[in-house]
């Protein structure tokens, strides 16, 4: 078999074999087929695209390229969840206390942010204390008895995807829809989970800009993981603004540590709840997901959710009682609306990139992020605006530049008719 062979198979817009996508990964991370018949051959897939049954085999090649982690140890259903990414999205820090609450075991494995989307990783090692190096025993243990862990992912999971991840960022082929699942499902695959939810995003801070896009690649996840015996459910989610109100790692935990508490903002509120629902109903901790969603509400307001919060803290080697000195910015300015009217428009990707800029993201997998910086958002889309209303306050470590606080009150479209508020889940894909 020739690598050649394939590349022009695809190239031609053919199906590939099961033996041929095997020789392609596992001859990649092997090291016997250079860089650039494997750009060759993503780009070959970007364009001609894959069959449903050529993205799973794609998956399980990727899969099975290093370790997968056996959760058997772990007692009862564990549940899992993925983001493809977007500007202020804290869901795992919410989600996770709030279906463990309700008795559900979530063990998770996250990575990293690089650019102008945030990371899970980032925003809990902005926690003094808390550690996202969890041994295999250790996280086993603690899902076993508080009901959650989150740690970081080993060099050895899933190595294919961190290899052709890096190339198709430099060769113009992330963008492509089977490449993507077979990422994301990999992954989440390997990671050992029962019950998987997706969180696909769309729009202005999102991969995926339109809802077709997004429900194709919501589908091809489903079925993925319906063809290795998983239950896996994509919420199509707006990211036509940032989540939620805060931008930044601690600010993003001091937001998140206000939603435990019954007290965030609602569109992040219901994001959490319908997830987690999902979740708690398919783990067999409640008889329908309308029970699951009550229950949920409950423990956001009954104290149960923070509570298991601060247990998943301290579990993993911080502390996190009180907001009180949390987040230590040396400048904190505001921007504000210079024409009255109603926001129509918070495009998400200035936002996010001005908060990269005032160093709270990763332009470099290497640079060190402040997690004392961000922007918190004082209006969302539909909210009347008078001139001189504050949009957003900024937190920096240095002076903030002018064309950062002009990126940000830019980032706002203000219009003079009053603007109707799409939901947060914008469909569903079982």
């Amino acid at each position: 078999m020739r690598m050649v062979d394939i590349i022009e198979t695809k190239r031609d817009g053919h199906v590939l074999t099961k033996e041929e996508i095997d020789f392609v990964i596992h001859g990649y991370v092997k090291g016997t087929i250079p860089d650039y018949q494997m750009s060759a051959w993503l780009m070959a897939v970007y364009f001609q695209g894959m069959t449903d049954a050529e993205a799973a085999l794609l998956t399980d090649a990727m899969l099975h390229s290093g370790d997968v982690i056996d959760l058997s140890s772990i007692e009862g259903v564990k549940v899992d969840k993925h983001s493809t990414g977007g500007v202020g999205d804290k869901t795992t820090l919410i989600l996770g206390p709030l279906v463990a609450s309700a008795g559900a075991k979530l063990a998770k494995l996250s990575g990293r942010g690089l650019g102008h989307t945030g990371g899970t990783l980032d925003k809990l090692e902005s926690i003094p204390g808390c550690t996202i190096s969890l041994s295999p025993e250790r996280f086993i243990k603690q899902v076993n008895e508080i009901g959650i862990a989150v740690a970081g992912q080993t060099a050895e999971l899933v190595p294919a995807d961190k290899l052709m991840y890096a190339l198709r960022d430099v060769t113009g082929s992330v963008p492509s829809i089977p490449l993507i699942a077979s990422s994301i499902m990999s992954k989440k695959l390997a990671s050992g989970a029962d019950v998987i939810c997706l969180d696909v995003k769309i729009g202005d801070g999102a991969f995926m800009k339109t809802i077709e896009d997004a429900t194709r690649l919501s589908r091809l996840m489903v079925e993925i993981g319906k063809s290795f015996g998983k239950s896996v459910t994509a919420f199509i989610t707006d990211m036509n603004q940032p989540l939620g109100l805060a931008v930044g790692n601690r600010l993003e935990v001091a937001e998140a540590f206000e939603t435990l508490s019954g007290r965030g903002p609602a569109d992040l509120e219901t994001l959490c709840v319908e997830i987690g629902a999902e979740m708690v109903h398919r783990a067999g901790k409640a008889p329908s997901v309308e029970a699951a969603k009550k229950l949920l509400h409950d423990n956001l307001h009954n104290g149960k959710a923070l509570a298991k919060f601060q247990q998943f803290i301290r579990a993993q080697g911080g502390k996190l009682d009180t907001l009180d000195g949390f987040v230590t910015a040396k400048f904190i300015e505001t921007v504000k609306a210079p024409k009255a009217g109603y926001v129509k428009t918070i495009r998400a990707l200035p936002i996010g990139l001005a908060t990269m800029q005032l160093g709270g993201g990763r332009a470099t997998k290497d640079d060190v992020i402040d997690p004392n910086v961000g922007i918190v958002l004082a209006k969302k889309i539909g909210a009347p605006v008078v001139k001189g209303d504050v949009l957003a306050t900024l937190y920096a470590s240095a002076p903030v530049t002018a064309a950062i606080r002009r990126a940000v009150q830019e980032a706002f479209e203000i219009v003079k008719d009053a603007v109707g508020i799409s939901p947060i889940i914008l469909g569903t894909v079982r």
